[in-house]
């Protein structure tokens, strides 16, 4: 650690605290994640090493978090990552307007690029807003399918400025699911008969809320988009092969530029935390 000047605590990431700090010999801003061990004996924890290795075999990629260097530190480790200045949770908090097209369309593009690369390297990743991290704020298989679920679940709070399904627990969060939705069938999802918790909850039938009315001023292209993420059935779900032939990709506004938003790339490298 004596190589750098500690400035700031960012806040709290996946297993550990995450600082801003200054490289003291090149003068470099950088990310610092001090990762604790509670018993030597029992190592790395498993997700915090796959993280590691993961990041570390992997080729640089624009929109992939960079992991620069791995050190120990009394009874733990320090993770070093690229320093950015926010995550998407937080662009889409203090946003004064509701985001322009053109700058969803960028984030998602960005996302969407990202999640790609990470199929392409058999990682599948917990997609969330707090996940995904940018310089600044903007100023203008079937766990694939998750992933994407996921990315939609992202899209609609970029289109909507709040959350789609804003449950405080398991049941809640099942419960706002179902009313957007509708209640799922076998008729309508065949494959739901083989999950494990099937017919453990019941549930009264719900019609599905017509995405419009969910998203509202959104171009049809978009809440087509919306739905093929969010689908019940995964083989429906769109795949980072499909993606981006959906006319929406293609269609004006088109995605906004990382300086024209005012800030680069969020990040889907860096699981639950600011890195």
């Amino acid at each position: 650690m004596e190589q750098y000047s500690i400035q700031g605590r960012i806040g709290e990431g996946a297993h550990g605290i995450v600082f801003k700090a200054k490289h003291i010999e090149t003068g470099e801003t950088v990310a610092l994640k001090k990762v604790a061990l509670r018993r030597l004996e029992d190592g790395i924890p498993n997700q915090a090493l796959r993280e590691i290795k993961a990041l570390q075999e992997i080729e640089d990629n624009q929109y992939v978090v960079k992991l620069k260097d791995v050190f120990p530190h009394g009874t733990g480790f320090v993770l070093v990552f690229d320093f950015m200045l926010s995550d998407l949770s937080e662009v889409i908090r203090n946003h004064q307007r509701p985001l322009t097209p053109a700058q969803v369309k960028g984030y998602m593009m960005m996302l969407l690029k990202g999640v790609a690369f990470l199929h392409r390297n058999n990682i599948m990743h917990r997609v969330s807003p707090l996940a995904l991290i940018a310089e600044q704020p903007a100023e203008g298989s079937a766990h694939a399918s998750l992933c994407f679920r996921a990315v939609g679940c992202i899209f609609g709070e970029l289109l909507n400025s709040s959350p789609l399904f804003p449950g405080e627990n398991d049941i809640e969060q099942l419960c706002c699911v179902l009313r957007v939705l509708g209640t799922p069938t076998r008729d309508s999802w065949p494959e739901i008969a083989e999950l494990p918790d099937y017919n453990k909850i019941t549930f009264k039938e719900n019609p599905a809320i017509p995405l419009e009315e969910i998203v509202p001023d959104t171009p049809p292209q978009a809440i087509d988009l919306l739905y093929r993420f969010l689908v019940y059935p995964s083989r429906q779900r769109c795949s980072s092969s499909s993606i981006f032939l959906h006319p929406s990709s293609s269609c004006s506004p088109l995605g906004a530029s990382h300086s024209s938003q005012g800030g680069p790339p969020p990040s889907p490298a860096s699981s639950g935390s600011a890195h």
